[in-house]
C-alpha cells in the first residue's frame, strides 16, 4: 500500500496513516526510533515496565504505540489540540482500555483539569514542544511539574539549539538539509505534501480543514538550548535534568522530580 491509497471502503485505513505519518517524521528525523527507544530505557530505568504515562502532545500516538509494544502493562493518556491527528490516534487505538485521549490546548492554563488522573509516572512528548514560546513553555513545564509524581520523570525529545556555536549549527543544517532534498527526490513525503493527502482522504478532510483553522500552516516557536530546558526544569521543581541523548540537531532531555 502506498502513501496516496490508504483508505479502505470501510473508512481510513489507520495503521497505513501511522506508517505515512511515520514516514514523513523520519524524513526530518532519520534516528528518531533511536530517540524512542532512549526514551522508553530511562522510563524503565527510574520508573520500572508498568508505567502511568502522560503522552503529552501526542499527535497519531508515535509515542504510546512505542510504549505499549514494550511495556504491555503500561497505560496511557495521550492529550492534543490537533483533531486530524488526533482522530488517526483514536482510531488506531480504538478498544484498547489501556489508552485514553484527551483534547486539551496546552497554553490553556486549565487543561490539567481535563486529564484522568492527578499525577503520572512519567511524562512523554517528542517534536512538538518547539512551537511553544519561551514564555508559555517555561509555564507548561511548571504545570508538568505538578503532575509528574515523587520519582516520576519528564523526557522531552525535540530540536534544541545551541546559539553559541553558529558555525557548527550551519554546517550541521546544511548537511542535513542535503540529505533530505536527497531523500525527497526519491519520493519522501514533506509535511505540507502529508497533509495535502490528508485532506483528500474522505475520512481525514473534515478534521484536517479544521486542524488547520487552530494552527494555519505550521506553529513557529523558540528552540532555545538544552541548558535552557534545563534550568527551566529545576526551576519549575524537578530535582534533576540533563540530557541523556543527543544528535547533531535534537536532544532528549530527562528530568526527574
Amino acid at each position: 500500500m502506498t502513501d496516496t491509497d490508504i483508505t479502505t471502503t470501510a473508512g481510513a485505513d489507520w495503521a497505513a496513516w501511522q506508517k505515512s505519518w511515520d514516514r514523513q517524521q523520519e524524513w526530518y528525523m532519520p534516528d528518531r526510533e533511536e530517540r524512542f527507544r532512549i526514551m522508553l530505557d530511562m522510563v524503565e530505568a527510574l520508573v520500572g515496565p508498568a508505567p502511568r504515562v502522560l503522552d503529552l502532545a501526542c499527535g497519531t500516538g508515535s509515542i504510546t504505540a512505542r510504549l505499549l509494544a514494550r511495556f504491555p502493562e503500561a497505560t496511557s493518556t495521550g492529550v492534543d489540540l490537533d483533531p486530524a491527528l488526533l482522530a488517526i490516534a483514536e482510531g488506531s487505538f480504538a478498544g484498547d482500555e489501556r489508552v485514553s485521549f484527551v483534547t486539551a490546548d496546552l497554553k490553556d492554563p486549565d487543561w490539567p483539569t481535563k486529564l484522568l488522573y492527578d499525577s503520572y509516572d512519567a511524562v512523554l512528548t517528542a517534536t512538538a514542544l518547539h512551537w511553544l514560546h519561551r514564555e508559555p513553555l517555561a509555564a507548561l513545564y511548571g504545570q508538568v511539574a505538578e503532575l509528574v509524581r515523587d520519582g516520576g520523570v519528564f523526557l522531552n525529545a525535540d530540536h534544541m539549539i545551541d546559539d553559541s556555536t553558529p558555525r557548527i549549527n550551519a554546517a550541521e543544517r546544511a548537511q542535513r538539509h542535503a540529505r533530505m532534498d536527497q531523500a525527497k527526490a526519491d519520493g519522501a513525503l514533506d509535511w505540507s505534501e502529508w497533509w495535502q493527502l490528508a485532506a483528500k482522504d474522505p475520512v481525514l478532510a473534515g478534521p484536517t480543514a479544521r486542524r488547520f483553522e487552530i494552527y494555519g500552516e505550521h506553529a513557529d516557536g523558540d528552540a532555545p538550548s538544552a541548558q535552557w530546558h534545563a534550568r527551566v526544569l529545576r526551576e519549575k521543581g524537578f530535582g534533576e535534568a540533563r540530557p541523556v541523548w543527543c544528535s547533531p540537531s535534537d536532544t532528549l532531555l530527562l528530568a526527574l522530580k
